[in-house]
């Protein structure tokens, strides 16, 4: 089946798949390397490669916000009674019986 020319058209003006091309074309990511593979199979870092994001150190009066609301407060757990916190298995046993009741 084959498309009409039309639609021929208007897809060559779309970028290239691999499935339109023989094989050997690589699309990529657009990601550049940070380091060197070595023979043994190792990896091996190259610092001046690696990408580092500088922050300001005054951000009071930036006037760009973050997708994050800063009026949030955190969410606290309700594990005051418990030395182990959120990860004892009898309080996680006790919820359970609490809600689905003994069988």
């Amino acid at each position: 089946m084959q498309p009409t020319a039309p639609l021929l058209r208007r897809l060559r003006r779309l970028a290239l798949t691999t499935k339109q091309v023989n094989g050997g074309y690589y699309k990529g990511t657009g990601s550049k390397s940070m380091g060197r593979h070595t023979k043994h199979g190792g990896y091996i870092i190259d610092y001046k490669k690696v990408r580092t994001y500088v922050v300001p150190t005054d951000l009071k009066d930036f006037k760009l916000t973050p997708f994050v609301t800063k009026t949030m407060e955190p969410l606290k757990g309700q594990f005051e009674g418990d030395p182990k916190g959120g990860l004892s298995g009898e309080r996680y046993l006790d919820k359970w019986k609490r809600e689905n009741g003994m069988d």
